[in-house]
Formats: structure tokens, sequence, C-alpha cells
């Protein structure tokens, strides 16, 4: 319990977050939630409905439980749009924490326009929002838009939705050193172990989506990312052994009993 992740005013228990994109029912993205032992949930909402209370509402299906809605900006392509949306969203529901997702590239690989979101982040954590700024895995840029008043940084490990895993792990110990908020590895992600690896280094956290909807069993992959997460995050804090390029002997040398066959 006192290991929390604390993002601006927010704290969670949980360091992995899941999304809500690509399940087949809002049923199944709550029980795959709950599996998963999360905290926190994405919701691109542009495309699933938390705002019109008439409609089928992804909130409804949370409302009994601790899991807090984290609203994004999936389709936007400028700063302008996503401000708009944000403030909407909080006009609308109350929620004041959010996931600031600006597209620059739509057509192949979904990479952020780091330009955009860094304006769009200035101008919403001036007006209170907690912002949450998902960022290629670039430590500058990571470093202004902490200065910009992100209170987490969220490079991304690959391409949305490929599942290759961290591609390159120093970019992700570099970010970790210039910046002083939360490091969430988001993107890229495709199975439990990718997001081990991701804790192991050093991340505060990790958001993944499609490697949990689209399993042959969401459910299950749910469970594996909650572990995977708690035992990257605990092999972190136990400070792994260094790597050497020979073999240490496990057992110690000294005081062994000499062995003579002939006698």
């Amino acid at each position: 319990m006192s290991d929390i992740l604390k993002i601006g005013k927010y704290e969670f228990t949980s360091r992995l977050i899941v999304g809500s994109g690509k399940y087949p029912d809002f049923k199944t993205t709550a029980d795959a939630t709950i599996a998963s032992g999360a905290e926190m949930i994405t919701v691109a909402v542009r495309r699933v409905n938390i705002t019109n209370p008439n409609e089928e509402n992804l909130m409804d299906y949370f409302k009994d439980t601790n899991i807090q809605i984290l609203p994004n900006s999936a389709g936007c392509t400028r700063a302008d749009e996503a401000i708009a949306l944000f403030r909407m969203v909080r006009e609308a529901v109350g929620i004041d924490i959010i996931k600031m997702e600006v597209i620059g590239d739509t057509a192949k690989t979904l990479y952020p326009d780091v330009i955009e979101t860094l304006k769009a982040t200035e101008v919403l954590a001036k007006e209170g929002f907690t912002v949450m700024a998902y960022t290629n895995d670039d430590p500058i840029m990571a470093k202004r838009l902490e200065d910009a008043g992100a209170a987490a940084v969220m490079p991304l490990a690959a391409p949305i939705g490929s599942g290759l895993g961290i591609q390159n792990r120093y970019n992700v110990l570099f970010i970790k050193e210039a910046v002083k908020v939360p490091v969430i590895v988001d993107a890229g992600i495709g199975c439990a172990s990718d997001a081990a690896i991701a804790m192991e280094i050093g991340a505060d956290g990790v958001l993944t989506n499609t490697a949990i909807a689209q399993a042959k069993n969401p459910i299950k992959m749910a469970e594996a990312m909650k572990y995977a997460v708690i035992a990257g995050r605990e092999s972190y804090l136990a400070g792994r052994i260094p790597k050497k390029p020979f073999a240490t002997a496990s057992s110690p040398t000294e005081g062994l009993v000499e062995f003579k066959p002939n006698e």
C-alpha cells in the first residue's frame, strides 16, 4: 500500500492502466478491466459514449467500482480540437484527469504530433486539468511536456496496436532521468512479458488496450497483465544483479572439502 502511483492530485495502487477500445461490448470491457486490477480505464470520447446519459454509457458499468475513467482525445489532430473536447467532457461529466492524444500521422504509424500536444497540454494544465500526455520516446519532448504542466508523460513503446513491445529501452531510461513526473509506457505492448519488461526498467506504469481486448481470452490476458506489472515493479524495486560476461559460481568456493577418489 505504500507504493502509490501519484499523478497530480490522484493516487492509485495499481500501476496498470487499460483501454476500452476493440471489445465486442461494454460488459466484456468491464469484466476484463476488473480482472486486470486496473484502477483507470482510458476512453476515446469521440468513439465511446461517456457523456450522453440517454444512450448506453460505459460509465454505468463502472459506477460501483473504484475505477477512474480517463478520457482521451483519440481522433484529434490539432491542439484546438483536443482543448475543445476536454472542456466539453469536464462540463458534461466533471472529469478533469485526461489523456492528451493528438495524432500527427493518422494513416500509418499513429505517431503523435508532439508540437500540437505541447500546445494543448500547456493550455489545459493552466485550466486545472491533470494532463497525461501521450508522446514519442524522446526525452527532450518529455521534459518540455513536464515544463508545460503535464502530470505524467506517456511515451510509446511501439506503434499503437502493433504488439511489438518496447523497441528502445534506453529511451525509456533517458526519459526517466529527464523528468520528475511519472513515466507511463503507452502503446505497443503485446503480451504480459512486455509489460513486465517496461516495469523492470523503471517505468512508473503501463497502459495497454489491444493486447487484452484482442487476445483469444481477454479475461486471462487481463489477469496476466495484472501480475506482470506487479512482478516487474517488484523486480525493479528489488534491484537486479549486474550483468557479467562470464560465469560466477552460485556456491562459495572457500572451504571446499577436498575430494580424492583413490583414497
